[in-house]
């Protein structure tokens, strides 16, 4: 890992005012969660749904709640069970602590919807989950723009067929199934009303901060609504980038910092930097 980004990296931490974090699927693999990177990745993680030879494309899709309820929640059911159970790893608490030090604090845009940045302390207010999260629930219909907690939805998954065992949440509006309120694929449905509104809130605080700078996690090109987000604040808002990524590091303008590396390793990096 190049002491001389590390370096840079902190020194722009350190001079910032706001702090805002960007977060893709890569942040969440420090904390045990699986990744779905190719369908061997996907494979791994749920080998009942590689032995019928199912993708994240075919399963992670609205259809599949009409086609096969009781696989489309064996599949979320065990992802919202397993992000209940797992721990946001150190590198969110060093992150915090950061954006703490500045005047302005800090925000978040992550793409991932297991909600561990509000588990880790961070505003709830200001972390925009720009693909929903699997802690809110919608009707699949839908009927309404409605968006409820999933707190009392407790999944049974029988592993070896990732299928859901126990009755699955209902609209309480229709009746009807409900879904995560998780932008899905080809999904026309997904309701946005929360995601845009934490949006909003994240717009307004970016307008108060002068010296923003933007520390990009784990957020690749293959789903690049992270880095799209990134790219536009260094663009428009004159934003410093610091991205690390162990496969695609590559930063858009030479006043910005790239880290080849994991997440927790790099975050950790340039603390022990920020501490000389």
């Amino acid at each position: 890992m190049p002491t001389d980004a590390i370096r840079r990296a902190a020194d722009l931490i350190e001079d910032a005012d706001g702090l805002l974090v960007a977060a893709g699927a890569g942040m969440g693999v420090d904390s045990g969660l699986p990744d779905f990177r190719g369908p061997e990745g996907f494979w791994k993680a749920y080998p009942a749904l590689g032995r019928r030879g199912l993708s994240f494309y075919e399963v992670a899709s609205p259809r599949t709640f009409e086609t096969n309820p009781a696989l489309a929640w064996g599949f979320y059911g065990h992802r919202l069970n397993l992000y209940r159970q797992t721990a946001p790893h150190a590198g969110f608490d060093l992150l915090r602590a950061w954006g703490e030090r500045t005047i302005h604090g800090s925000a978040v845009f992550t793409s991932n919807v297991d909600g561990h940045f509000q588990r880790a302390g961070f505003s709830a207010r200001l972390t925009t989950e720009c693909h929903g999260s699997i802690h809110h629930l919608q009707c699949t219909v839908p009927c309404s723009t409605t968006i409820w907690p999933a707190d009392e939805f407790k999944p049974e998954v029988d592993a070896d067929s990732c299928m859901q065992l126990n009755e699955p949440p209902k609209c309480p509006s229709c009746g009807a199934l409900a879904r995560p309120n998780i932008l899905m694929f080809g999904d026309g449905a997904w309701q946005d009303r929360r995601s845009r509104g934490q949006e909003s809130s994240l717009r307004s605080w970016l307008d108060a901060v002068r010296r923003l700078v933007v520390v990009e996690l784990g957020a690749g090109t293959a789903v690049p609504s992270v880095r799209h987000f990134s790219h536009g604040l260094v663009v428009h808002q004159g934003a410093r980038l610091v991205r690390i990524n162990p496969r695609e590091p590559v930063v858009p303008t030479p006043r910005d910092v790239s880290i080849r590396g994991p997440a927790l390793e790099s975050l950790m990096a340039i603390e022990a930097e920020r501490a000389r």
